[in-house]
């Protein structure tokens, strides 16, 4: 089987999506004759050809990014090539012109539309594109999903319900295991940035809600480490100053490893306050290793994922004295602690494992 791989950006671009399509590549190219080719973007640039761990992968030129999404011709140009070669295309949305790529050159192929979100932010400028995208879910063979709220509060998908299949995000459970090398690791963090310990993760934009989680600390005694880069760097870092929290509050860059942070946090924190955030695989990494999640109760897989009771506490979008409130109950409170611990290594081991993952991919693409 020939498949052709869709998405706006690939490794070593940082992003679910982005990481997302990567396992999938990388599982799929070479099993059982299978080959996969990744067709992307630039995020500003020339044309590049290359292989990324095995995986040919083609990034069209692009002028630059506007509206979350690259504008490219080289694009089309190279969609038209590689689709005529391919059995199955798996198209990874939001990525508007990837459909109106298939609506040119791609009618008739085979296609699997990934699903990760819909288009939340751009309201007026994604209207051209609604044609295409609903053209190109009609045509689909699947319609493959992370979580159930995303069928249920999606005005796309709901005419598409029936094609829509639920197919969880998942994790390596081994790459998470606590090691003396990671135990080492950890002391230095804590030692670093301090104890109790509260982390996050993921990309400083609008929807990650980390001005509420900031607010949140100076009512919880504890420390906050952010773990992640973006444009709202600089604005987090003055609000942590206005706070007089500089011994409290900690904003580090991309990091080689995350698993020692994880180990070395008490809890993890998932304050996103817009549906642009969809699932949340970090939630998964953090359970992994044992830790509750404080999350918050949008209407997408978020909540689905650390369940409130269950493996953590879920709170209100944007509710700065809700977060702080359910941090603090999970620190001072032994019993729900490890309660919560254990059930989230049994979680992910019962619904968030790739090896799950990629049999229910393997089902759809056969």
């Amino acid at each position: 089987m020939k498949i052709l791989q869709v998405n706006k950006l690939y490794s070593p671009w940082i992003g679910g999506i982005e990481t997302v399509a990567q396992d999938i590549a990388e599982h799929f190219h070479g099993r059982d004759g299978a080959r996969v080719v990744n067709l992307v973007c630039q995020p500003s640039g020339a044309r590049k050809i290359g292989g990324v761990n095995g995986v040919p992968t083609y990034r069209a030129a692009s002028f630059g990014m506007a509206f979350g999404m690259p504008l490219s011709l080289d694009f089309f140009r190279l969609f038209k090539k590689l689709s005529a070669d391919a059995d199955v295309i798996i198209l990874h949305h939001p990525f508007p012109i990837a459909f109106i790529a298939y609506r040119l050159f791609g009618k008739g192929k085979r296609v699997i539309v990934w699903y990760h979100s819909d288009i939340v932010r751009q309201n007026i400028a994604k209207a051209p594109f609604m044609p295409f995208i609903r053209a190109v879910l009609a045509a689909a063979e699947h319609i493959l999903v992370s979580n159930e709220a995303i069928i249920k509060h999606s005005a796309v998908l709901k005419k598409f319900s029936d094609k829509c299949r639920v197919v969880r995000f998942g994790v390596d459970p081994a790459r998470f295991r606590e090691t003396g090398a990671i135990e080492k690791a950890e002391d230095e963090i804590r030692n670093e940035y301090g104890s109790p310990l509260i982390l996050s993760v993921g990309r400083l934009v609008y929807y990650k809600g980390y001005s509420y989680l900031i607010d949140a600390i100076k009512d919880v005694p504890a420390h906050l480490l952010i773990v992640g880069s973006g444009p709202l760097r600089a604005a987090l870092n003055a609000q942590i100053r206005r706070n007089g929290m500089g011994d409290k509050v900690f904003i580090v860059g991309s990091v080689d490893d995350l698993v020692p942070y994880y180990h070395a946090c008490d809890v993890f924190a998932l304050p996103s306050c817009e549906p642009s955030e969809m699932f949340g695989i970090v939630q998964i990494e953090a359970m992994a290793c044992g830790k509750p999640v404080v999350n918050t109760a949008l209407p997408t897989g978020v909540p689905e994922v650390s369940v409130d009771g269950r493996t953590g506490k879920t709170v209100p979008p944007k509710d700065a004295p809700a977060l702080a409130e359910a941090l603090r109950e999970i620190l001072s409170n032994k019993d729900e602690y490890d309660r919560f611990s254990a059930n989230a290594t049994r979680e992910v081991a019962a619904r968030f494992t790739k090896e799950k993952f990629f049999a229910e991919m393997e089902h759809y693409l056969s």
